[in-house]
Protein backbone atom coordinates (compact mmCIF):
# COMPACT_ATOMS: atom_id res chain seq x y z
CA UNK A 1 0.00 0.00 0.00
CA UNK A 2 2.65 2.29 1.01
CA UNK A 3 4.65 1.84 -2.63
CA UNK A 4 1.38 2.42 -4.20
CA UNK A 5 0.78 5.69 -2.57
CA UNK A 6 4.53 6.80 -3.08
CA UNK A 7 4.06 6.35 -6.48
CA UNK A 8 0.50 8.24 -6.73
CA UNK A 9 1.80 10.70 -4.83
CA UNK A 10 5.39 11.08 -7.06
CA UNK A 11 2.47 11.22 -10.31
CA UNK A 12 0.04 13.64 -8.96
CA UNK A 13 2.04 15.99 -6.30
CA UNK A 14 -1.41 15.68 -4.13
CA UNK A 15 -0.17 16.94 -0.69
CA UNK A 16 -3.34 15.15 0.47
CA UNK A 17 -1.69 11.85 -0.95
CA UNK A 18 1.67 12.99 0.85
CA UNK A 19 -0.04 12.89 4.08
CA UNK A 20 -1.51 9.66 4.08
CA UNK A 21 1.63 7.85 2.57
CA UNK A 22 3.01 10.14 6.21
CA UNK A 23 -0.07 8.32 8.19
CA UNK A 24 0.75 4.94 6.67
CA UNK A 25 4.31 4.75 7.54
CA UNK A 26 3.54 6.17 10.62
CA UNK A 27 1.16 3.21 11.55
CA UNK A 28 3.57 0.78 10.12
CA UNK A 29 6.02 2.13 12.79
CA UNK A 30 3.67 1.43 15.18
CA UNK A 31 2.51 -1.96 14.35
CA UNK A 32 6.24 -3.40 14.17
CA UNK A 33 6.69 -1.59 17.36
CA UNK A 34 4.04 -3.03 18.95
CA UNK A 35 5.15 -6.59 17.75
CA UNK A 36 8.51 -6.41 19.02
CA UNK A 37 7.22 -5.69 22.74
CA UNK A 38 4.19 -8.01 22.64
CA UNK A 39 1.86 -5.06 23.20
CA UNK A 40 -1.88 -4.89 21.22
CA UNK A 41 -1.71 -2.89 17.76
CA UNK A 42 -3.19 0.33 19.21
CA UNK A 43 -5.14 2.25 16.47
CA UNK A 44 -4.73 5.98 15.54
CA UNK A 45 -7.98 6.19 13.76
CA UNK A 46 -10.14 9.05 13.29
CA UNK A 47 -13.14 9.25 14.71
CA UNK A 48 -14.19 11.86 12.42
CA UNK A 49 -14.48 9.30 9.71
Amino acid sequence: MIDFTWKLFSQTGSIETYLLLKELEKNESNVVKADQHGEPETSSANPEC
